[in-house]
């Protein structure tokens, strides 16, 4: 057997550098953050209650699996952003009912500027006592379901963020 022997002479001679070590790779982005994950959270109910309405009052219906979408995108974000933190599931049930209350109150008022030739924007900011009214006159078992189905996606995505 044989040693290794390395070549003779300087292998820098030939004006080659010496190679660089590679950059590090950049570092994780920080979780655990309770506050950054609640403030994710509140904008992807924001986000959702805008296109949960949008969608019921094109359609002039509600879609269930609509309100479970808008739970698990707010469940999701807030857990995804925040961390393990045990908090964030119960926040992101709650922040999905007031998405999926605001969404709803969204469609209402894009049915009723519809039937009131009127902008929606006008119906909501103006006349924001109607709607709700509107609202609890429509309440049925349904809503609650709904309710339900999104508090639930809610908890779950942001337990299913953290795995």
């Amino acid at each position: 057997m044989s040693q290794p022997v390395p070549p003779p002479g300087n292998p820098f001679a030939d004006g080659a550098a010496p190679q660089q070590y590679p950059m590090a790779p950049p570092t994780a982005p920080a979780r655990d953050n309770v506050a950054l994950g609640l403030v994710a959270g509140l904008v992807a109910a924001l986000v959702a209650a805008g296109a949960y309405g949008g969608i019921a009052g094109g359609i002039e219906r509600e879609i269930g699996w609509a309100a479970v979408g808008v739970g698990f995108l707010v469940g999701f974000a807030a857990g995804k952003v925040g961390g393990r933190n045990p908090a964030l599931p119960v926040v992101s049930a709650v922040l999905s009912l007031g998405a999926v209350y605001l969404g709803q109150l969204v469609a209402l008022s894009i049915i009723g500027a519809k039937a009131l030739s009127v902008s929606a924007t006008e119906l909501f900011f103006e006349h924001f006592d109607v709607l709700t009214s509107a609202w609890k006159e429509d309440l049925d078992p349904l809503t609650f379901l709904f309710f339900g189905l999104a508090a639930f996606a809610a908890f779950s995505g942001a337990k299913k963020a953290t795995r």
